[in-house]
């Protein structure tokens, strides 16, 4: 069955979904867009996925021309048209039609795609085994280049570490700041623990601030676990005695070398399967 695609301020046949060569998002990736969960035929975390959108919208003088509540329903909407029960929603918000050039300000009104379908990042293979990463040698976006907060249309420099990630064989690669601090995965926020305290960088490091992060956080918190943000090192990777990722398509999934360093004993750890399954029991409940 052909998806259902809301485009604007309507559903339309998949074949039917398409935008202006002259849209700025694709010309210049000029846009936002927030990668949600569908569980249960629920929308996972809506609240936050939406908050964070028009936040991400605010910073870059971005006007979407729908409210709130009018992009939830449209969420839904779309949800129920695809009869999704598991799956994953990509919402796209481009700054619009313009001209050849760089003034945002040429688009008269921005364009708005939803689409639910279904997404599977890493093999379930992974989930029970681990995974294996290394460290990109492409840097972080310098915050007062573009603020990590920012969950824009422009992936190219996580593109660039994936690429390195891949050439290597391996699935997801870490990436560090100008300081050379632990920043983020290529789509995944990291944790770590050592001595049983959970620790995971801070935003300010140049991690996008994740809703699979913040969920964990306050599940291992309420469960008893130490979890804190701390500036992380390689050497803090290195010597991890569990290592994991967590984010809305990855989940939580557990990492088991880096750089050919072996993480603990090789396999996802107590910690990363307890608050795994803490996770998935929240987005079901």
């Amino acid at each position: 069955m052909a998806l259902k695609i809301w485009l604007d301020d309507k559903l339309v046949d998949e074949q039917d979904a398409k935008v202006s060569v002259f849209d700025h998002g694709l010309l210049y990736g000029d846009g936002v867009f927030e990668g949600i969960r569908v569980y249960l035929g629920k929308v996972f975390e809506e609240k936050a996925h939406i908050d964070r959108l028009y936040e991400s919208a605010k910073a870059i003088r971005l006007e979407i021309p729908m409210t709130k509540d009018q992009m939830t329903d449209a969420i839904r909407t779309t949800v129920k048209a695809n009869g999704l029960q598991e799956g994953y929603i990509r919402l796209v918000v481009t700054r619009g039609i313009g001209t050849l050039g760089l003034n945002p300000f040429t688009c008269k009104k921005a364009g708005v795609i939803i689409i639910a379908s279904n997404i599977q990042l890493y093999p379930k293979e992974f989930y029970e085994k681990g995974m294996k990463v290394i460290s990109a040698t492409t840097i972080r976006n310098h915050p007062l280049s573009l603020p990590p907060q920012i969950k824009s249309l422009n992936y190219l420099n996580n593109i660039s570490a994936k690429i390195e990630a891949l050439d290597a064989n391996v699935p997801e690669a870490i990436m560090y700041n100008h300081m050379g601090y632990v920043a983020e995965a290529t789509g995944d926020n990291i944790f770590i623990v050592k001595n049983g305290v959970v620790s995971t960088p801070p935003v300010s490091s140049g991690s996008l601030g994740g809703i699979t992060r913040a969920v964990v956080m306050k599940l291992g918190i309420q469960n008893g676990f130490e979890i804190i943000e701390k500036n992380l090192t390689r050497f803090d990777l290195y010597t991890a005695d569990e290592f994991f990722l967590t984010g809305s398509a990855a989940e939580v999934i557990g990492i088991v070398a880096i750089d050919g360093r072996t993480i603990g004993d090789g396999k996802p750890g107590p910690v990363t399967e307890k608050l795994r399954k803490l996770f998935f029991a929240y987005a079901r409940s």
